[in-house]
């Protein structure tokens, strides 16, 4: 059953490629498509995509790994011609042999083995080769290809020239972006997953805290949802670490490569997670906003949405420079929750901001940790304009918002709460780019330290 799952994976991956499109090329090329698969898989894949070839008039390029006598039979312009070749060379095929296995041994460097000729005499593999290569270059075939090139390279008398352009910033943008995109849809863990697990926990807040009403004892309780709402929501984030960790090893090898810049990477892989964690914001913030009756009014709600949504974003940007720098999967999802940790301590629930050690942990760690903004961003959304009854004796009759604010939660009064969404948002900009900064920063080291490991 592996197996046949396997095989309908690789199926739909390669077809995909082969469907013809307005902008696609007239040329696919294939890497390995039946690796992984048994004989019998290998051979279904490769006669759908020649199938699929055939129907779009399209052009596939293939490189094959241990084909079977089968799989190779189906490139019909290659065994006879190969066959006849090794035959006149005298290296034939021996019956009952798959001719693939045969011409890879024949011409296998790797193991020094002296190769049998047809004759009787024996040849080194270095022989074997030259023989091949001298006996290709004197052939017919030979001259018949050079003369083709020839005639493709000139164009009204004039050698094309040779260019290597690459694809502009803008255009990697939206390539890798649309790619990114379409990754994140079809894997499951990826968000969709996280967005299950925030509706379950955003029913369980709206339920332990419904109809949350306006009394003097909804003051802390307010405090404590819209505390767990700005840490431990967001905390999920690390659950995107894996693929976070899947993402930074296609990008290394892609851009050894060069196919596209860092910044083209960065760029791409945050625009296409806005969508999916705007939706998280949204659908489970909805349920535990007015689950827990906060206060009324669509604007009030929008802001909501919108902290949540850059906390989120923000939470993201963290574990990508995590990822960058600690690529172990273990290591890099205990490294990401031992940061968020120690934000989460020091962002002003807690411990109040008056009440930290200066050193250190006031100064400059509360200022640093996004849960001081995402805090104070919620608490000035929802206290603000409200009055509570006050049973505190020989005092008002009510108090309000503002004072509570100021007085129990010491909230910074001097800017509005749009402020903390704006420096929100900021710090998601200036992760990004140290993001960017210690991948340029990694590519540049490495050869360094190779460089300097094999002279010592």
């Amino acid at each position: 059953m592996p197996q046949t799952n396997s095989s309908l994976w690789h199926f739909e991956e390669e077809s995909q490629h082969l469907h013809r499109t307005p902008d696609t090329p007239e040329a696919t090329l294939l890497d390995e498509p039946t690796s992984g698969l048994d004989s019998a898989a290998s051979y279904h894949v490769m006669s759908r995509i020649i199938r699929l070839a055939q129907q779009h008039s399209r052009t596939v390029i293939a490189s094959i790994h241990q084909p079977s006598s089968e799989v190779f039979e189906l490139f019909r312009n290659l065994p006879p011609p190969l066959l006849c070749f090794f035959t006149l060379n005298g290296f034939s095929c021996p019956p009952m042999r798959n001719p693939s296995d045969h011409y890879l041994r024949i011409i296998n460097k790797d193991f020094d083995v002296d190769i049998e000729q047809g004759l009787g005499g024996e040849m080194s593999t270095i022989e074997v080769i030259n023989t091949l290569v001298k006996s290709y270059k004197s052939s017919e075939a030979y001259q018949q290809i050079q003369q083709r090139v020839n005639e493709i390279c000139q164009k009204n008398g004039e050698i094309l020239e040779k260019k290597c352009n690459q694809a502009g910033l803008i255009s990697q943008c939206i390539v890798l972006t649309k790619r990114s995109f379409v990754n994140m849809y079809r894997d499951l863990g990826y968000y969709w997953l996280r967005l299950a697990i925030y509706i379950a926990l955003c029913l369980c807040v709206g339920t332990i805290f419904y109809d949350i009403g306006s009394s003097y004892g909804s003051i802390q309780a307010r405090g404590s949802m819209l505390m767990f709402v700005a840490a431990f929501l967001t905390f999920m984030a690390i659950g995107g670490f894996p693929s976070f960790v899947e993402d930074m090893k296609i990008f290394s090898g892609e851009r050894l490569n060069g196919h596209y810049g860092v910044g083209a990477f960065v760029v791409g892989n945050t625009i296409s997670s806005l969508p999916y964690l705007l939706l998280i914001s949204l659908i489970p913030g909805a349920i535990a906003y007015y689950f827990v009756g906060l206060q009324r009014g669509i604007d009030h709600f929008a802001y909501f949405a919108l902290l949540l949504f850059a906390c989120m974003l923000l939470v993201e940007s963290l574990m990508m420079i995590v990822a960058s720098v600690v690529p172990d999967f273990l290591m890099g999802i205990i490294t990401g929750a031992g940061i968020q940790g120690v934000m989460m301590l020091n962002g002003g629930f807690f411990r109040l901001p008056n009440d930290l050690p200066k050193p250190f942990w006031r100064y400059p760690m509360y200022y640093i940790s996004f849960h001081k903004y995402a805090n104070q961003g919620f608490y000035k959304n929802e206290f603000e304009g409200l009055n509570f009854p006050n049973n505190q004796i020989g005092g008002p009759v009510s108090i309000s918002g503002d004072e509570i604010l100021r007085s129990t939660w010491q909230v910074e009064m001097g800017y509005s709460k749009w402020v903390d969404l704006a420096i929100l948002l900021g710090m998601v900009v200036l992760y990004r780019l140290m993001f960017l900064g210690i991948i340029k920063t990694v590519e540049k080291v490495k050869p360094i330290l190779k460089s300097f490991m094999v002279h010592h």
